[in-house]
């Protein structure tokens, strides 16, 4: 997965990093309810964001959130102020 926002990388991480690997996620997620095809499961986001970076860095009006995972595509946002 890699994160940018107004094309400056933030993150640019795999699963290979994550604290429980895709087939724990699968198993524990299994024995909760029956997955489908189509199913996500939400893991969280790997490390580079949030409190583990040292100046905080936040969205403003104007800029741009892309997210591209390899072999799936990449999903871009437009971030706008509330008025």
């Amino acid at each position: 997965m890699k994160f940018s926002l107004s094309g400056k990388v933030m993150q640019d991480s795999n699963t290979d990093r994550m604290t429980h690997n895709v087939y724990e996620l699968v198993e524990y997620a299994s024995h909760l309810f029956t997955l489908r095809p189509g199913d996500m499961i939400s893991s969280g986001s790997p490390a580079g964001v949030g409190t583990a970076r040292g100046t905080p860095i936040y969205f403003k009006d104007g800029d741009t959130s892309t997210c591209t995972i390899e072999s799936i595509g990449t999903l871009e946002n437009p971030v706008k102020a509330e008025k």
